[in-house]
């Protein structure tokens, strides 16, 4: 089998749209609320995430014929949390500022309903390859989303895109302020609710779908 068919492209295009982890299966909205003022650390959530969830699959696949039934879920958790840690190392030894700004963020990537979900959906049950490729799209459909609301929050909640001012002063001048609401939690359900609306709206299976 081709390492890309058109089955293992599926598993990667899928995430991003028709079965989007956040706005379709409705897992990891936790940390679109909490990580997303500012896109930096959206995005190295996001990638994180994405690193997670295809090594975690990787490595469950590869073990699934030899993991006890009754001790599976322990075994994923420290799959998880091995690769959660590694990756909380690499944050602190190359960005550690954005180390520090998503706290214990990084550290509850080990109970995102997502990586989780892929494992015990997923990986328990697929080869090795398509489960790297399943990890892959889910943490990228994770990210897009995650990138998306943080976009809209930073740039109209301080006027700003990666920490550098975009609105230009003449808008300041004009009378423009920065909206308060958009770095406010209540307001990246609201947001992560308009991309739903606007997902559903761009695809009727979806609607047939409900």
């Amino acid at each position: 089998m081709s390492l890309f068919s058109k089955k293992n492209i599926e598993l990667l295009k899928k995430p991003l749209n028709l079965d989007n982890p956040v706005t379709i299966q409705v897992l990891g909205i936790c940390s679109a609320l909490a990580v997303t003022v500012k896109l930096k650390p959206a995005l190295v959530m996001g990638l994180s995430v994405m690193v997670v969830t295809a090594f975690s699959n990787l490595v469950i696949s590869l073990m699934r014929n030899s993991i006890p039934p009754r001790i599976r879920i322990i075994v994923q958790l420290v799959v998880v949390a091995t690769m959660v840690i590694l990756v909380d190392q690499l944050l602190r030894a190359f960005v550690y500022d954005v180390s520090k700004q998503l706290s214990v963020y990084v550290g509850l990537i080990i109970t995102n309903c997502i990586i989780m979900g892929r494992l015990e959906a997923y990986a328990m049950a697929n080869k090795p390859w398509p489960s790297f490729l399943d990890g892959i799209g889910n943490g990228i459909g994770y990210a897009v989303i995650l990138v998306a609301v943080a976009f809209m929050r930073e740039l109209f909640g301080s006027g700003t895109l990666f920490g550098y001012k975009v609105l230009p002063k003449a808008l300041f001048d004009a009378g423009y302020i920065n909206n308060g609401m958009m770095i406010m939690p209540t307001m990246a359900l609201i947001l992560v609710g308009v991309i739903i609306w606007i997902q559903k709206s761009y695809n009727k299976e979806l609607i047939d779908k409900d």
